[in-house]
């Protein structure tokens, strides 16, 4: 787990070697006494029926098995052992168990496990007086978040972050066969490519278990791998997208691209020092969607000059902007904290933070203007709520405000709020459902497989650019594109079948399908996959994908078949 091929830019000596060890030490296995099998597959049992197992159900099940001489165990170390037992023959493996025994089951329930890492601290090109300045972190980062606490711990190291999320989120009970990558870090476009280029290979370097020579190599490698990445993710600034920038992302196996709109207001923009205007995000975003790359934009409320019923109309600009309508949103209050510029305003009583009450209801006529065929990430910043100078405090405004809109009989129709998760269901009760919307440079369709109750089973973003604007990159000419599949459910292991559960009952490959269908039908000859590392496999094998560049495509004809 060395820093092998490191750049020597932003990487100064740690301790990463030692912490892993010690890692690794902490979470050696854990045996059970001598015959002590039977009884502790009867606790399995014991605690499978118990539902819903709630922590005290939890430890009252194992007080009763520890009088009994079994020595207590965590969840986590249920789960292994359990595993090891299987392995070993002493009991057929169910699914279930560790499903049902998973801490914090929202992590890896739409479909993916999700690992976090952060880059190292380096100067940010944004002069933003809202944004928290902590010499311990990158940009916007305070060292006490639990990310932020995470990558601390192992010297930002990226193959250390990598490796010891994934062990940690497997000792809670979650696959980790397909991954999204979540690098964190203020802008990412503003480190050195060098250094971008080792720390992506470092990451896929972990999830492969191997180290690599080259990021290619690393790349070849995940592709046929037993963990994949299935989505690579990074934020950076709008004014930092260009063709040039596209390619890159590109080449680095990047699918999604996190901007910080902040606010569709010029004179808010201008008053928060942003460092660009309203023009500049419609431009980057123009750019991403005919790239394929997901959206995910960062809004700000309460910013410096904004006013509750200002935040409301600009929210709404958001939807009403063809040039924005991003895929994904986080939905940020501002958060006064010391460390930022912002907290000079406040001491000279120029700037006043919302309250719990006007913030609540400023978030409930938000949510009830987020489309059907957009994700509302998050709702406040996981700051600490130690650091919140003035303000709201509460991290759970948005559990606040949600139960307050079912107590109005209003409703979010974000795809978060209707994610299928656990619930089980069959292919008989799903239905599709086609919704259509413009940009300024592409007509988006929105494929779903939806219940009758209105549940999110799987989703398909086709974009099919408008002929009569010349593409930024000419080889996707008069292609049309899939910038994203996903189906939602438990994530599960790569060849393993489903269950109940919407992954792996074959609605993805009904939605490309339809997908290619739809674009043939629209005067388009050929598609293009904005396609991770991890899924190059799967569009290769089941949907005639070949890579070309920076892309997977498919002729839409082929022997007079789709």
């Amino acid at each position: 787990m060395s820093r092998k091929g490191s750049p020597d830019i932003l990487v100064p000596p740690n301790e990463v070697q030692v912490q892993v060890a010690e890692w690794q030490s902490r979470n050696a296995p854990v045996l059970l006494g001598e015959g002590q099998e039977p009884m502790f597959l009867e606790l399995v049992e014991a605690l499978l029926r118990k539902r819903p197992l709630t922590s005290k159900k939890y430890q009252r099940t194992m007080r009763t098995y520890a009088r009994q001489g079994l020595p207590w165990l965590s969840k986590s170390n249920v789960i292994r052992l359990y595993e090891e037992l299987c392995e070993a023959g002493w009991a057929e493996f169910n699914p279930e168990v560790r499903t049902h025994l998973q801490m914090k089951p929202i992590r890896s329930q739409a479909g993916v496990t999700v690992v976090t890492v952060l880059t190292k601290p380096y100067p940010c090109p944004g002069k933003c007086i809202f944004c928290p300045t902590d010499v311990r972190m990158p940009k916007s980062y305070l060292h006490d978040e639990p990310g932020a606490q995470r990558a601390e711990r192992h010297g930002f190291d990226p193959y250390a972050q990598t490796a010891a999320r994934i062990r940690a989120l497997e000792q809670i009970g979650h696959p980790a066969e397909k991954i999204e990558l979540l690098i964190l870090g203020g802008t990412w476009s503003s480190y050195r490519r060098d250094y971008q280029e080792w720390f992506v290979k470092r990451c896929l370097d972990a999830m492969n278990e191997e180290d690599s020579e080259t990021l290619v190599e690393a790349q070849q490698k995940n592709a046929a791998g037993q963990r994949r990445n299935v989505g690579l993710v990074v934020e950076t600034r709008q004014d930092h997208v260009d063709v040039d920038e596209l390619r890159w992302l590109r080449y680095l196996g990047v699918t999604k691209v996190q901007v910080g709109i902040q606010s569709l207001d010029e004179r808010v923009l201008a008053l928060n020092n942003r460092g660009h205007d309203v023009q500049s995000t419609r431009d980057a975003f123009r750019l991403l969607r005919l790239a394929g790359f997901k959206i995910h934009g960062h809004w700000m409320a309460n910013l410096l000059g904004a006013t509750p019923e200002s935040d409301v109309e600009d929210f709404s600009r958001i939807w009403s902007d063809k040039a924005i309508r991003p895929d994904e949103l986080k939905l940020y209050p501002c958060m006064l904290v010391e460390n930022a510029e912002l907290y000079d305003y406040w001491q000279r009583g120029e700037y006043l933070p919302y309250d719990e009450e006007t913030l609540t209801e400023l978030l409930i006529a938000c949510k009830v203007q987020v489309p059907r065929t957009v994700r509302l990430n998050r709702v406040i910043r996981d700051f600490p709520t130690t650091n919140v100078v003035a303000g709201n405090k509460k991290a759970n405004l948005r559990q606040i405000a949600l139960n307050r809109m079912a107590e109005r009989g209003l409703r979010c129709n974000c795809i978060r709020c209707r994610e299928v998760r656990r619930h089980k269901v069959q292919r008989r009760d799903v239905q599709l459902r086609i919704e259509a919307y413009e940009t300024d440079a592409t007509t988006e369709h929105f494929l779903s497989f939806e219940t009758a109750d209105d549940k999110l089973a799987g989703f398909l973003r086709l974009s099919l650019p408008h002929k009569n604007i010349p593409h930024p990159l000419p080889e996707l000419e008069d292609h049309a594109m899939i910038r994203e599949v996903h189906v939602y459910g438990p994530a599960l292991n790569l060849g393993e079948d489903s269950s109940g559960e919407a992954q792996h009952m074959g609605l993805g490959s009904e939605l490309i399908h339809k997908a290619k269908e739809m674009a043939w039908e629209a005067g388009y000859a050929k598609i293009a996959v904005i396609s991770a590392i991890g899924t190059r496999e799967y569009y290769a094998k089941y949907h005639s994908f070949e890579m070309d560049g920076l892309y997977m495509t498919a002729d839409l004809i082929v022997n007079g078949e789709l």
